[in-house]
């Protein structure tokens, strides 16, 4: 089992909660205003850390509205827009970082940010970003593993879209670069995904594969996946998160609200206390429970002498008796003294 990875003030790893964090994306709809209130909801919610994006349209394409550059899938949540416009409305301004981290360290939430090129990694370095995030659609970008590992902050990195041989290739150069804390989150790259779509029974095999922690990004609906997950291993999750659904947003209809959050900080550490060991035989808290299990019961007054029977012997509740299995082992057997109605079975009374 990998050692655990602390992140700011929080340990990650299979004797610790979930890890939880609420990813802002473009959900702030360019108003930094409400970028901190989404800041102060997830702090509210109980998420552990606040994720954001750093890039700029600039960065991530061309300005150009035509051939690949415009999305033109019917089926895709931006159909309509070119990539450069989709970024433009998406990126969270650089100014802003700031104030956001500055925010929601005063909160006791975590902040940090997923970059997508060199620059993105050196500014967010004079932020003193606790970790980095590799997103789905980056991790074959061996040059900018190299670059975050090489800060030898802890590095989680989604996995949607990647081979094994791929992934291997991502791991062994985030390593080979300095990277000692990894974190690998099975991802499926749709917006949102289903959960049929999801196999997080891949989760154990990347923790097998790469000698890693493991979690999920998640973008389904609700909590269910997230929480099963925490059963196969999962010490991270990663959900985006808005104010609202109904207000909008490049993200917004796939994000969680800060009540569905709160649920899902609740519910993720249950599943995982509920993980405990293998055990068997009565708990420490059962054992006052085995009272109450059936027992056989003398059911009338009886003189010695006299021989047990079907009518004078039953399996009844509490369990101080005899066990049920001796029901016909002692039938047919006589009495050494006189007991009354209710007297529990024992051998001392059997003759």
């Amino acid at each position: 089992m990998p050692p655990e990875i602390r992140i700011a003030d929080r340990l990650i790893g299979c004797n610790n909660a979930p890890f939880i964090i609420a990813e802002m994306s473009g959900n702030h709809n360019q108003s930094l205003e409400r970028a901190l209130e989404i800041v102060e909801a997830a702090a509210k919610s109980g998420a552990h850390a606040l994720k954001i994006q750093t890039y700029t349209p600039d960065t991530m394409t061309l300005d150009l509205d035509e051939r690949e550059f415009h999305i033109s899938d019917p089926n895709s949540l931006w159909a309509g827009s070119s990539l450069y416009k989709l970024y433009g409305e998406a990126y969270t301004p650089w100014e802003w970082h700031k104030p956001i981290f500055d925010h929601a360290r005063k909160l006791g939430i975590i902040p940090f940010s997923t970059p997508f090129d060199d620059t993105s990694v050196d500014f967010l370095e004079t932020l003193d970003a606790p970790c980095y995030k590799i997103a789905s659609f980056e991790n074959t970008d061996l040059p900018l593993i190299r670059k975050v590992a090489a800060t030898g902050k802890p590095m989680i990195i989604s996995t949607g879209m990647a081979t094994v041989a791929e992934l291997d290739e991502t791991v062994r150069a985030a390593r080979e670069a300095g990277c000692r804390d990894l974190i690998l989150l099975k991802c499926t790259s749709t917006y949102p995904a289903t959960a049929e779509n999801t196999n997080i029974l891949t989760i154990p095999h990347l923790r097998e594969l790469f000698g890693c922690e493991v979690g999920l990004s998640d973008h389904t609906m609700g909590v269910g996946v997230s929480v099963a997950s925490v059963a196969l291993g999962a010490t991270v999750i990663e959900k985006h998160f808005t104010l609202s659904r109904a207000d909008g947003g490049v993200d917004s209809s796939f994000s969680m609200e800060p009540a569905e959050m709160a649920q899902l900080v609740i519910e993720s550490e249950r599943a995982w206390q509920a993980l405990g060991k293998v055990s068997y035989g009565p708990t420490e808290k059962e054992k006052k429970s085995l009272a109450f299990r059936r027992s056989l019961y003398l059911t009338r007054d009886m003189k010695a002498g006299e021989t047990l029977t079907r009518e004078n012997v039953r399996a009844i509740r509490p369990g101080f008796g005899l066990p049920t299995k001796y029901l016909d082992v002692v039938l047919g057997k006589q009495l050494k003294k006189d007991v009354v109605k209710g007297t529990p079975l024992s051998w001392e009374l059997i003759g």
